[in-house]
């Protein structure tokens, strides 16, 4: 069997994974446990930012702070879905992709509330006196022996994932960003560089990325907030048409202009559900891994805080950057003449569709804060999913794989570095989708759990969070 061959095999299967089926189950459970909690989570966002800046009691329970925790999801969910996976969804699927992946995100933080409440709810304290948790420990000690296996699978399946979605394909763009910027730098030199920047904090363990990353992430993400901005604000007048046009393309079909060619309204729906759970990770079960590890005694608090992570991830960073691909318009050759469309038409595709429209938008600098803000953007996340998979190889192997998986995560970092990663993507779409069943499929038959949380939560507090509906 050839690579072609290969490629077109795997395609078929990331067709299949994400097929109608994943997509309902996805939005099916974020819209079950939105409504059986009364829109909370969309409702409790001002209550979950007071929390987040809260300060912390050092004698709780856990490794690093709330705010550390959050930062820690956000360093590896904020990355290049962020910029190139948004680029990828209008570009495959029109601009009603965008609204797609805004209703994930809407349900979605429902879903990152109640991973984030189990999470704590079932962690443990492993040999060496950490915490831990995350999906495969809900599914052990919340649905008990007879479903250990489900546990096993999602352990092995994030493991696995993890090499792809926040290692290989992260070092790769990285590479490709900075060598594309000063040719005369070698691959290997722009890897070796990576790599060695990645062992210095992993090694460390989660107190150290936490410590990195509750700088790093909110520098990153308000610069390439700024900078969005500003080129919306120059553009405030087209904004408006844009939202409008992004939620008319959601129900209509999206015809042929200029270098685009065209989209139905199931690829918008697949691309923009995919891309926008690539970009935020609600049902996935990744970020409840790092919510586990929070100092915290209150689940239902440190689930509104780990529900920020979808809002700011997609509700804030992915619209900017949707809105400047969307309003920005650039030069396009249609015919043999040059015309002014925007730059969702233009044909190109992935972070160069959004590095053109930032340059057409912010001439001079827009490039740059693309560039600036991928290798940022993408370093942080190989950093937060080193921190997964080693919880999920902890929970297969024992404490003893921590420091081999740290070394090998190291090497992998390296490798994306030097080569060419075609099928890397497709894999990491079906590792993804495989990922997103079990935790999905624990969800619901804990959604008791998290009620019952829930409603205690609102006693205690005297109704400052609203009680879920009886299940």
């Amino acid at each position: 069997m050839d690579m072609q061959a290969v490629s077109a095999w795997l395609d078929s299967v990331a067709s299949f994974v994400w097929g109608p089926a994943l997509l309902v189950l996805l939005l099916g459970v974020g819209l079950y446990l939105t409504l059986a909690l009364r829109f909370m989570p969309m409702r409790r966002i001002g209550t979950a930012f007071r929390l987040l800046f809260r300060k912390s009691d050092p004698n709780d329970p856990g490794e690093i702070t709330p705010f550390q925790t959050l930062m820690t999801a956000l360093a590896a969910t904020i990355g290049t879905g962020n910029i190139a996976g948004v680029a990828t969804a209008i570009a495959l699927g029109g601009p009603g992709a965008v609204f797609w992946m805004w209703m994930t995100a809407l349900v979605g933080m429902a879903t990152k509330y109640a991973e984030a409440v189990l999470a704590i709810k079932y962690r443990e304290v492993d040999a060496e006196g950490r915490y831990v948790g995350g999906p495969m420990y809900y599914i052990k000690n919340g649905l008990g022996k007879n479903w250990a296996w489900l546990g096993f699978l999602f352990a092995l399946f994030a493991a696995l994932a993890g090499f792809g979605i926040g290692n290989m394909t992260q070092s790769n763009s990285v590479t490709a960003i900075v060598t594309s910027t000063f040719p005369a730098v070698p691959n290997w030199a722009v890897g070796a560089v990576l790599a060695a920047l990645t062992f210095a904090v992993i090694i460390g363990g989660v107190k150290r990325i936490g410590a990195v990353a509750q700088y790093l992430v909110p520098f990153m993400a308000i610069a390439y907030i700024f900078g969005g901005l500003a080129i919306l604000a120059a553009n405030y007048q087209d904004i408006p048409e844009g939202i409008a046009f992004i939620v008319r393309s959601a129900f209509t079909e999206t015809a042929a202009t200029g270098g685009f060619a065209g989209a139905a309204v199931w690829a918008g729906i697949r691309f923009g559900v995919a891309r926008g759970v690539f970009s935020n990770e609600a049902g996935l079960g990744s970020a409840a891994i790092a919510h586990a590890a929070a100092r915290a005694t209150d689940a239902v608090q440190q689930g509104m805080i780990a529900m920020l992570g979808v809002f700011i991830d997609t509700l804030v960073v992915c619209s900017i950057t949707a809105l400047v691909i969307v309003t920005v318009h650039v030069p396009v050759e249609v015919d043999g003449m040059v015309q002014s469309l925007p730059a969702w038409a233009s044909g190109v595709n992935g972070a160069d569709l959004t590095a053109l429209a930032f340059a057409n938008g912010l001439p001079g600098i827009g490039q740059w804060v693309v560039s600036a803000g991928l290798v940022l953007f993408t370093f942080t996340t190989i950093l937060g999913w080193s921190y997964y998979g080693e919880r999920a190889a902890e929970y297969l192997c024992g404490v003893k794989v921590i420091l081999p998986y740290r070394l090998l995560w190291v090497a992998f970092v390296f490798v994306g570095s030097v080569l060419q990663l075609s099928l890397v993507w497709t894999i990491t779409d079906i590792l993804n989708a495989l990922m997103a069943i079990p935790n999905l499929i624990a969800l619901l038959l804990l959604s008791g759990v998290v009620f019952s949380m829930t409603r205690a939560s609102a006693t205690a507090s005297k109704g400052k969070i609203e009680p879920a509906t009886s299940q």
